[in-house]
C-alpha cells in the first residue's frame, strides 16, 4: 500500500486534472450513486477529463467565453460534475445553482434564480426541462429564455481550441453564500485560492493523512461550498477516490451514508450537525448487520453551530460499530475562505468551554472548540463596539481570517466587498473568542438579539426547542427578534413539529427557555416539517423566516392543550 500523501502541486484546476488523470491508480475516479442511492457508475480521472475537455469544446460551441458566468443549476450527477469541470476548462466562471427540490418550491426556485440573473448577468443557464418549466410557470420568462437544456448542449459540435490557459491569480468560479443570513453573494474564488486551499487540506490531520488509497465519501450539494471543494474539488486535485451520492437520496434514508463508509472503508467524510443529529435519530441499529465505522478517520462537522450533545448521541450510538469517539473533527469554515478556516486535531473528542461571563444571555453554555487555524492560515477577534481592535484570549468578537484563500470579493457587489474586506483581513460577520490558540464560536452579529439589554444567540432559543421536540435534524426551530411598539425587541421562537405532538409543548418549551435564559417569548409558532426555510447545508434561513412570519405566511399548527 502507498501511504506517501497525494504530492500534486498544480496552480490551477486544468494542471490538477491532468496530474491526476496521469498519475491517479485507474481504480481511482468518482463513483456516482443514482437518486435513490442504489446503483452506481465508477469513472475514472482520465476518463473524466476526457468528458470535461468534451463540455468545454460544446460551451465553446455554444458562446460560452472567457470570464462569462455560466448559471448551472441541476442535480447531483455526471452532467453536473462534467459542466462545473468543462467551463472552468474553459475559462468561464461556473456558479452551481440549487435544484428546486433542495429549496422548498418551485416558486422561490424561479424567483431566486431570476434574482441571479440581475446579479450575474450570465451568458446562459444550464438546467433540465423541469426547471426550464417552471422558470416559464412562474413568469421568469426572462431567465428560462437564457436556459440551455444538458441535451441541446451535448448536440452541439465540438469546437477547437477550447480549452483556456488559466493563471493562478484568474477567477476559478463563483461561489454562492449559503444567504442563512441574507440575500445570495457570489463569492470570486481564484485558480490560486482554490490549490493553495488543498494543498493546505491534505494536511489537516497526521493521523489519516490523504494518500493514493484515501476514499472520501459525500452526499452533500456541489453547490455548497463544503460538497465543492471537500469533495469534488479534493479529490480531482489529489487524484483520489470520492464516492457521491445526491442529498435526497441520504435525506430519504442515511443508513446508506454510513454503509458506504463502511463497505468503500472510507477515512474521509464530512456533514453539518443536523446529518450527524438526522443518523441518530432515524437510522436502525437492526439494519446495520455487518456495519464497519473504524477507518472512518475523520468525521469532519462544520458548516453550522456544532451541537456537543448531537456529537455524543452520535458517538454512543456508533461506537459499537467501530466508530472511535475521538475522532470528531469540529471545524470552522465559510465560502468566503475557500472553506476550512480552523480545525481541531487534537483527536481528544468534542471538547467545550463555557462561553466567557457577562457575553451572551446564556452564561452557562457550553460551546464546541473548533481548533487551530489550518496552515498558512491566521485568525483574530476584533472587538465588535470598537472595530479594528484586537481582543485578547476569552473575549468575544468578531472572527477576523487572513490567508491565501481568502476570496477577492462578491462578484457586482462593491460594498459588500469593502465591508468583509478591510486592510486584508476577511470580517466574517461571526461571533467567537480564541482559548489557548483555539477558537470557539458563539453565534452571529446579524443574527444576534438584543432583548432588553441583554444579547442572545438564535440557536440558544433553538436548541432548547429542540430538546423539548426531540428535534434537531428533519425537524428544526428558528428564533429571532421582532419590535413590538414600546416593549422594544422581543423574542419569537418557529419549531416544526407533527401536529399530534404539540400537547403541553407550548407551556413547556416556554418554561423551559424561561428558566434556562430567563427570556420571555412573545411568540411561539408552531409549523409542519419543512415549512422552515433553510438553505441546502440545512441552515435555518432567519432573516428569510422572520420575514414570512411578518407577513403572516406562516401556516400555524394550533397547540393542543393538556387536559385535566
Amino acid at each position: 500500500m502507498n501511504s506517501k500523501p497525494c504530492d500534486s502541486n498544480s496552480s490551477t484546476v486544468r494542471e490538477a486534472l491532468a496530474f491526476s488523470a496521469k498519475n491517479a491508480p485507474p481504480e481511482n475516479g468518482i463513483r456516482l450513486y443514482d437518486r435513490r442511492g442504489q446503483n452506481s457508475e465508477l469513472r475514472n480521472w482520465s476518463q473524466i477529463q476526457q468528458a470535461a475537455h468534451d463540455r468545454a469544446a460544446r460551451l465553446a460551441s455554444a458562446g460560452i467565453n472567457r470570464g462569462d458566468r455560466l448559471l448551472i443549476c441541476l442535480p447531483t450527477s455526471w452532467e453536473l460534475l462534467e459542466i462545473q469541470l468543462g467551463a472552468i476548462l474553459r475559462g468561464a466562471l461556473p456558479v452551481l445553482v440549487a435544484p428546486a427540490a433542495a429549496l422548498g418550491g418551485a416558486a422561490s426556485h424561479a424567483r431566486k434564480v431570476a434574482s441571479l440573473l440581475e446579479l450575474l448577468s450570465p451568458k446562459r443557464l444550464v438546467c433540465d426541462l423541469a426547471t426550464r418549466n417552471e422558470l416559464l410557470e412562474f413568469d421568469c420568462a426572462e431567465a428560462a429564455g437564457y436556459s440551455l437544456l444538458t441535451e441541446e448542449l451535448f448536440e452541439l459540435p465540438v469546437a477547437p481550441n477550447a480549452l483556456y490557459s488559466a493563471q493562478p491569480d484568474d477567477l476559478a468560479f463563483l461561489q454562492l453564500t449559503s444567504g442563512s443570513t441574507g440575500r445570495q453573494r457570489a463569492v470570486m474564488i481564484t485558480h490560486h485560492n482554490l490549490t493553495q486551499h488543498l494543498q493546505a487540506l491534505v494536511h489537516l490531520s497526521s493521523a489519516a493523512p490523504c494518500t493514493p488509497e484515501s476514499n472520501i465519501v459525500s452526499w452533500l450539494p456541489l453547490n455548497h461550498d463544503m460538497g465543492l471543494v471537500s469533495g469534488l474539488m479534493m479529490t480531482m486535485y489529489h487524484g483520489i477516490k470520492l464516492t457521491l451520492f445526491r442529498p435526497d437520496a441520504f435525506l430519504a434514508r442515511p443508513k446508506i451514508w454510513l454503509q458506504a463508509l463502511s463497505a468503500f472503508k472510507a477515512s474521509h467524510s464530512a456533514a453539518p450537525n443536523f446529518a450527524y443529529q438526522l443518523c441518530t435519530e432515524r437510522v436502525d441499529p437492526a439494519e446495520l448487520a455487518g456495519l464497519d465505522l473504524s477507518n472512518w478517520q475523520i468525521p469532519l462537522t462544520g458548516a453550522e453551530i456544532v451541537r456537543p450533545d448531537t456529537c455524543r448521541a452520535f458517538s454512543e450510538k456508533f461506537a459499537p460499530f467501530g466508530f472511535q469517539t475521538n475522532c470528531f473533527l469540529p471545524s470552522y469554515g465559510m465560502a468566503e475562505a475557500t472553506l476550512a478556516v480552523t480545525s481541531d486535531q487534537k483527536r481528544q473528542g468534542i471538547r467545550t468551554a463555557p462561553v466567557p461571563r457577562g457575553s451572551s444571555g446564556n452564561e452557562a453554555n457550553e460551546v464546541v472548540c473548533n481548533g487551530v487555524p489550518i496552515r498558512d492560515t491566521e485568525v483574530r477577534i476584533s472587538s465588535s463596539a470598537a472595530p479594528g481592535t484586537w481582543l485578547g484570549g476569552d473575549e468575544i468578537g468578531e472572527v477576523c481570517v487572513r490567508g491565501p484563500a481568502i476570496f477577492k470579493g462578491y462578484y457586482n457587489d462593491r460594498a459588500a466587498t469593502a465591508d468583509a474586506l478591510r486592510e486584508g483581513w476577511l470580517h466574517t460577520g461571526d461571533l467567537g473568542f480564541m482559548s489557548g490558540g483555539e477558537l470557539y464560536l458563539t453565534g452571529r452579529i446579524k443574527d444576534l438579539l438584543i432583548i432588553r439589554g441583554n444579547n442572545f444567540m438564535p440557536h440558544e432559543l433553538e436548541w432548547i426547542a429542540d430538546d423539548a421536540t426531540g428535534g434537531g435534524s428533519s425537524e428544526r426551530s428558528g428564533a429571532f427578534s421582532v419590535t413590538r411598539g414600546t416593549d422594544g425587541e422581543q423574542a419569537v421562537l418557529v419549531v416544526e413539529v407533527s401536529a399530534d405532538k404539540t400537547k403541553g409543548l407550548d407551556q413547556d418549551i416556554r418554561t423551559r427557555v424561561g428558566r434556562v435564559l430567563g427570556l420571555p417569548l412573545a411568540d411561539l409558532v408552531f409549523v409542519k416539517r419543512g415549512h422552515i426555510p433553510k438553505t441546502t447545508s440545512g441552515k435555518v434561513q432567519r432573516r428569510e423566516l422572520k420575514q414570512r412570519y411578518l407577513e403572516g405566511k406562516l401556516e400555524r399548527i394550533a397547540a393542543a392543550q393538556e387536559t385535566e
